[in-house]
């Protein structure tokens, strides 16, 4: 295996009630269909349940990739798709069972900044073997979405949870990843410092990618507010 990096530390995440209010703020529970008073329900329904330190995901079947990236936010600059992932919305949950339900929670997030410079392929097996499920690439982004302080120079992540099956069931050789754009390329100048997704190739090893994943995932508490 490569050597691995230190780990960098994150600030905790905000408590559930404020990160619903957020994406009440930007619009998300518009985009997934999820009436406001539902989401803070929700929120409310699981402050109390372990949850301390979980993010709050919305499925990505109510909010896609494509959606969503551009609520990301660094330098004061919005998030982008690369013009090379057109099919962003199709890498779906590989290996992995979401929780039926519009809105769930991501238990234990971490950057895995340890396993810098490991390929996708390397690192799934040990993720796993740990105990942990890689992070989806909708998860990734709601992650930042949150706690924009995720995303660093030299510190950010992929999200290997996410793949791509091919028409003939072969699996694409791309991984989805979020990290900071240099402005060069089809990016453009004026994207220098945005919260770019991406792809990076399954065997291929970057020193400034680690692998987001959690702990768990689940729902429970209430979904819907009083009658």
């Amino acid at each position: 295996m490569p050597e691995t990096s230190s780990t960098t530390a994150v600030t905790p995440l905000p408590p559930l009630a404020a990160q619903a209010e957020h994406l009440i703020e930007l619009g998300v529970h518009e985009l997934a269909g999820i009436p406001a008073d539902e989401l803070r329900a929700f929120a409310a329904g699981n402050a109390d349940g372990g949850a301390d330190g979980a993010l709050l995901a919305v499925h990505p079947d109510r909010a896609p990739a494509s959606a969503l990236a551009s609520l990301l936010r660094h330098a004061g600059k919005p998030g982008f798709v690369v013009t090379d992932m057109p099919d962003v919305d199709a890498f779906a949950p590989y290996g992995i069972t979401l929780p039926d339900a519009p809105l769930y929670l991501v238990a234990g997030p971490d950057r895995g900044d340890h396993m810098a410079n490991w390929s996708p392929e390397e690192a799934l097996p040990a993720l796993t073997g740990q105990g942990r499920t890689p992070l989806l690439l909708t998860e990734g982004i709601h992650w930042v979405i949150q706690q924009p302080a995720v995303l660093e120079r030299n510190r950010c992540f992929m999200t290997i949870g996410s793949r791509l099956r091919k028409a003939n069931g072969a699996l694409d050789a791309r991984t989805p990843a979020i990290w900071i754009s240099n402005g060069t390329g089809r990016d453009g100048r004026e994207r220098r410092n945005a919260p770019k997704v991406g792809w990076c190739w399954w065997g291929n090893r970057h020193t400034w990618l680690g692998f987001g994943s959690a702990s768990d995932r689940r729902h429970q508490g209430a979904s819907r507010p009083p009658a």
